[in-house]
């Protein structure tokens, strides 16, 4: 082989191992590149465009009802299954529940019957301060057991199972209020004993003084 023909073909694998070295070089900066976030929509199965609720009612496929409704000075009563004083901090608990329950997953094309919202288990009916009412069907517990399949104005979902539940346990949780019974007050050594009256016709073991 020519000299001048093993120092083209040298200069050639030269010019062809720079080229390599270059290019892998610029790869892995590329691949270092944080990609952006991809921003995800938040939906929720109330909006805020309702308010917040002013009564909240359970029903259960078995019959129970509970049900909560802010009095005329804005105070949260019990209407069933009794009228009664209602915890203020359990139902506000619970309103608050109400309006953060988020929806995970959207079913358009899901047949009622396969997720047990042709005969439900529990409804939800919630009015709130724009005098909207909203009614919500729950169906059964997903596979994964991390919620429920609901049917509402969102059509047919999965909302949070944890969030639901803190719902449906007022059925069988209802937040009374609570009441102080009094307790009995204990006889004290101190009070003034009654001395005991002698039946008629008992003898008495007290001695007569006599006159002088």
């Amino acid at each position: 082989m020519r000299r001048s023909t093993v120092v083209y073909l040298l200069l050639f694998l030269a010019m062809a191992g720079a080229y390599y070295y270059l290019n892998n070089r610029e790869k892995p900066a590329n691949s270092e590149a944080t990609p952006e976030p991809v921003a995800t929509e938040v939906s929720y199965l109330f909006t805020a465009e309702d308010g917040n609720p002013t009564s909240i009612r359970v029903e259960s496929k078995t019959g129970e009802i509970v049900e909560i409704a802010r009095d005329e000075k804005n105070a949260w009563v019990l209407k069933l299954p009794f009228e009664a004083a209602a915890d203020q901090g359990s139902v506000e608990a619970a309103a608050s529940q109400i309006t953060t329950v988020r929806i995970t997953d959207r079913l358009p094309n899901i047949s009622p019957k396969d997720v047990g919202l042709d005969a439900p288990d529990y409804k939800l009916i919630v009015k709130f301060t724009n005098n909207v009412e909203r009614i919500t069907q729950i169906g059964v517990v997903t596979p994964t057991g991390n919620g429920y399949y609901v049917s509402s104005d969102n059509g047919t979902v999965i909302v949070s199972k944890s969030a639901i539940d803190a719902i449906i346990g007022l059925l069988t949780n209802p937040p009374y209020a609570e009441t102080l019974t009094p307790s009995p007050i204990p006889a004290t050594a101190t009070e003034t004993q009654l001395p005991a009256t002698p039946e008629a016709g008992t003898a008495t073991t007290e001695t007569a003084t006599p006159k002088p």
